[in-house]
């Protein structure tokens, strides 16, 4: 991913509009995910109605208060506004932690043919490799919204071990899957050791008969239980 913008500087959608300009701060943004190339214009109105529809489609997707760990997905707006006015109104529309080319980088119009962008707007996905995905997936973002994201990671066959869904985990612990499973099994077989201690107590405590009979009646309550003390 990251050698397709080797040598070129992408700048955030922050107020302060930082610059990644260095190889290390690319490859910290981009490696090992997958990428959506935007490309818009403010002169259609199509582009400027599916704006806010894809800022929400990257929100639930990023953006903590939706999601436990933000998804291996990065946003890039490549403009095909005829201004920097026209830029700067769809960057209005697209979420903080989007990307985007400046609008005197030529590297603009080399992408629109590199990726045969006939009509916008026009959402080009990748993977890490930089390999095509979906050549346009506006239609699957309106239609699925973020549930489309996994069939993305299926097909991209990336691994996304960060990416949690809050309701997923909503009143669950983030420890392992098997914890509850464990310390179940640690409780029943503690309880199990103290039963098996009183009924050794109760058998020194009184004759031989008596004793056999609590271990009789201890076979019993271990077969209701389901089986074996061990």
């Amino acid at each position: 991913m990251v050698d397709l913008f080797v040598d070129r500087v992408l700048v955030k959608n922050n107020k302060d509009q930082d610059e990644l300009d260095t190889e290390q701060e690319l490859v910290m943004r981009l490696q090992n995910r997958i990428l959506m190339l935007f490309f818009a214009s403010a002169e259609s109105e199509t582009c400027q109605q599916f704006a806010p529809t894809l800022h929400d489609f990257f929100k639930q997707l990023t953006d903590e208060f939706y999601v436990e760990r933000s998804a291996q997905l990065v946003l890039l707006y490549i403009s095909l506004d005829q201004s920097e006015e026209q830029l700067e109104n769809i960057l209005k529309e697209l979420p903080k932690k989007s990307l985007f080319l400046a609008y005197e980088d030529p590297y603009r119009r080399e992408l629109e043919t590199m990726f045969n962008v006939k009509e916008v707007p026009t959402v080009v996905v990748l993977r890490p490799d930089c390999s095509i995905l979906i050549p346009n997936a506006v239609e699957e973002i309106i239609q699925m919204g973020p549930d489309c994201y996994h069939n993305w990671l299926e097909a991209a066959e990336l691994i996304d071990r960060n990416f949690l869904m809050k309701e997923d985990f909503e009143s669950k612990s983030m420890r392992s899957f098997s914890d509850p499973v464990r310390r179940l099994k640690y409780k029943v077989e503690d309880e199990k050791k103290k039963k098996k201690k009183k009924k050794q107590r109760r058998g020194w405590g009184g004759g031989g008969d008596e004793g056999e009979e609590v271990e009789a009646g201890g076979g019993r309550d271990d077969k209701d239980g389901g089986g074996s003390m061990w």
